[in-house]
């Protein structure tokens, strides 16, 4: 049995391999309500029947003003339960785990969608004012205002509720999304955090209202299923957020009861000077892993099935996600188990591909 194919148990959850789907936004609800379609459910079922053990939807909307995009995914109301639970009922159906990612684009928000141009959205056409830590704009967006400490506990009620209507969609487990530039990394780092108040300035406020959001959503999730964090391990510019405080503020979530964290790194700001290559934020969640005794999942231009592999056998990581790999190749986890020799590759197959399992004429 390879280590990619060995199932990992988080709490009172197994997930039956470590090769796990990666949240990819989507900007697909055309009509705006965020309630998940008919392409969330294709794209999310397909990775499911092609043997990724954990899917992990896209960054979720906690409320309407915590969206990127007017065609954002949410979770702050019944419809959405029940067009996420079609979703959950499918991927339980192939045999994978699913969890929701919960985010909030806070400075990133009321954008148009890429291929729109990513753009500032006005409010005549649908936009909405964005907040953020402190009145300092992402390049190219809207400046946000200085979210008030009302409304930012505001923020943290609706991470708790989005978490019980999770449980109420079927979810197996939460990620918390506080990397990438959105409203919880915003608040960690210094580049984009200038408050004096007790939301900034030392590392201990700077992560204040992540860790607010953990012990709120920790709170209402049942102790049996997992909290995933994803963090950003470094904005890869001179003066921001570390791996030093990544590897620090992990630790403190262990504590607070969250079972792994997902490490990927940037976003937060036009100015990164990110070094690209095969598995080039692996040593981060190596770092992670080593250093605050917490399970990680490691990302970042994982392609090739051995190099998984060695990921996991080398120690760095306990899962990986793939994240552009798994849009090329929806069922990259099939394939990986005949390379890597993970038999009987005919257990991993639907029934309904089981003549592909073998590679001989049917």
């Amino acid at each position: 049995m390879t280590r990619l194919f060995t199932p990992i148990t988080l709490r009172a959850l197994t997930i039956k391999n470590r090769a796990w789907l990666s949240p990819m936004c989507q900007y697909s609800v055309e009509t705006g309500d965020g309630v998940p379609a008919d392409w969330h459910l294709v794209h999310l079922g397909a990775r499911a029947a092609g043997g990724f053990g954990l899917i992990l939807t896209e960054s979720t909307a906690v409320s309407p003003d915590a969206r990127i995009s007017p065609q954002d995914t949410g979770l702050w109301n019944e419809d959405q339960v029940a067009g996420w639970a079609r979703i959950v009922d499918f991927v339980h159906a192939h045999g994978a785990a699913v969890g929701v990612q919960l985010g909030h684009a806070g400075r990133k928000g009321s954008a148009f969608a890429p291929w729109h141009g990513r753009g500032p959205l006005p409010v005549d056409q649908g936009g909405w004012s964005v907040l953020g830590p402190s009145p300092l704009a992402y390049p190219g967006l809207a400046e946000p205002r200085e979210a008030t400490a009302e409304e930012l506990a505001g923020v943290v009620r609706s991470f708790r509720d989005a978490a019980r209507r999770a449980g109420a969609a079927g979810f197996d487990l939460i990620e918390i999304h506080a990397g990438h530039g959105y409203l919880l990394h915003q608040f960690l780092s210094p580049l984009s955090n200038r408050r004096t108040d007790r939301y900034g300035g030392s590392f201990e406020n700077r992560t204040r209202l992540l860790r607010e959001v953990v012990d709120a959503v920790r709170g209402v999730w049942p102790d049996g299923m997992p909290l995933l964090v994803r963090l950003s391990a470094s904005d890869w510019i001179e003066g921001g957020w570390t791996p030093e405080e990544t590897a620090d503020l992990a630790g403190t979530l262990r504590e607070r009861g969250v079972d792994l964290m997902d490490v990927s790194s940037g976003g937060l700001d036009a100015a990164q000077r990110i070094t690209v290559g095969p598995g080039y934020q692996v040593p981060f969640a190596r770092r992670v892993r080593a250093e605050a005794g917490v399970p990680v999942g490691a990302v970042g231009l994982i392609t090739r099935p051995e190099q998984a592999e060695a990921v996991l056998a080398e120690g760095s990581a306990d899962a990986v996600l793939l994240a552009r790999e798994a849009l090329r190749d929806p069922s990259w986890p099939l394939r990986a188990a005949r390379e890597l020799g993970a038999g009987p590759v005919e257990s991993l197959y639907p029934r309904q591909y089981l003549r592909a399992a073998t590679g001989t004429p049917a």
